[in-house]
């Protein structure tokens, strides 16, 4: 038994690091466009509360910005990119690089995106 405990310690002690890595901070940007296109660039993400930020990317020559939140390894954020309206759904890897899904309001398809913390 307690060599049951002592497995259970320590496999709370190796997932601590992961769920208390702060998400704020700059990363570099790789994804691809509805048609497959690759774009690169950078975001920064600035947190607002434990669970709250906001996002500033800077990606294939045009700027955007958003609100974020994070739910245990789902990060989520809606932005503005013009007159666009978008959404990503990313989700928070080990290493803390996050891997994403976006859209775009009124589009079909979506794209990818890997945020990379630099």
């Amino acid at each position: 038994m307690r060599t049951f405990l002592l497995s259970l310690a320590m496999l709370g002690f190796a997932a601590a690091p992961a769920a208390a890595q702060s998400i704020g901070g700059s990363y570099t940007v790789a994804g691809t466009n509805f048609d497959g296109s690759k774009y690169g660039g950078e975001a920064t993400i600035t947190l607002t509360s434990e669970t709250t930020c906001t996002m500033h990317w800077e990606t294939g020559g045009s700027s955007s910005d958003g609100i974020c939140m994070r739910n245990d390894d789902a990060f989520s954020a809606g932005y503005v990119m013009g007159k666009e309206i978008g959404l990503v759904v990313y989700k928070v890897e080990d290493d803390g690089s996050l891997h994403g899904l976006w859209t775009i309001a009124g589009k079909n398809g979506s794209g990818t995106e890997v945020l990379t913390p630099k």
